[in-house]
């Protein structure tokens, strides 16, 4: 070949384009919208199965309780025999006056002979309901009769048992603010002294050992404890 020929099929090979490759793009995949996640479904409270079979039996009654001498099927299935103090109820009352200080109020204390403690106790008013009787109206009878204090305002606190394995006393605890005083008049076998304490005296008599009464202990703690956490937020 001649090197004229040669050097044109040369010139025409270097002339030739370089193709550009463009990647395609991958098509789009649909949006797909996560499934919606199936609700949590409510837990069924679980129902407590009363016991079966209960033949009670009276074996002693006083004037502020009976004493029942239960036989029964537990609720799992287990025969027993249980001697039971049954009671009408009891309301606490945890009296203050908050109009000086709302971190620190005044708190209507009794101090009371305890014949079954032996001793003399710091407590919140206190009463046993009667058959049937409203809960705050009790609470509201309970303290006129022991202080002589009315309240404008009554709301629930807390309700518990003191000591469930024997005795089916429950207790509410009732709040009662705006105090009004008035003339006390204690039944007649009850010889009670009351006075106003603040919040923090009450707490430091509770640290110290010198209250020694549940109900004052659960109610007093109790509601420092959820005054307390409103004031943190």
């Amino acid at each position: 070949m001649p090197k004229t020929d040669k050097a044109k099929t040369k010139a025409k090979a270097g002339k030739v384009a370089k193709k550009t490759v463009v990647a395609k793009k991958p098509a789009a995949k649909p949006s797909v919208k996560p499934a919606a996640k199936p609700k949590a479904k409510k837990k069924a409270k679980k129902t407590v199965a009363a016991p079966a079979a209960v033949i009670e039996k009276v074996v002693y009654q006083g004037p502020l309780f009976r004493v029942m001498h239960d036989k029964l099927i537990e609720p799992g299935g287990h025969p027993s025999e249980r001697d039971v103090i049954r009671h009408n109820g009891s309301v606490v009352i945890l009296a203050m006056d908050s109009s000086k200080s709302k971190k620190n109020p005044w708190i209507v204390m009794e101090r009371q002979y305890r014949h079954a403690a032996n001793q003399f106790l710091w407590e919140l008013p206190a009463g046993k309901l009667e058959p049937g009787e409203d809960a705050v109206a009790g609470a509201q009878r309970e303290l006129a009769e022991e202080t002589g204090y009315a309240a404008k305002k009554w709301k629930p606190l807390v309700e518990y048992y003191a000591s469930p394995g024997f005795l089916g006393e429950s207790m509410q605890v009732f709040l009662a603010e705006g105090l009004v005083a008035g003339d006390a008049h204690p039944e007649d076998d009850e010889k009670i002294d009351f006075r106003l304490v603040r919040l923090s005296e009450v707490l430091k008599m509770i640290e110290k050992g010198m209250i020694l009464d549940g109900k004052t202990m659960t109610s007093v703690m109790l509601y420092d404890r959820l005054t307390a956490r409103k004031r943190a937020k």
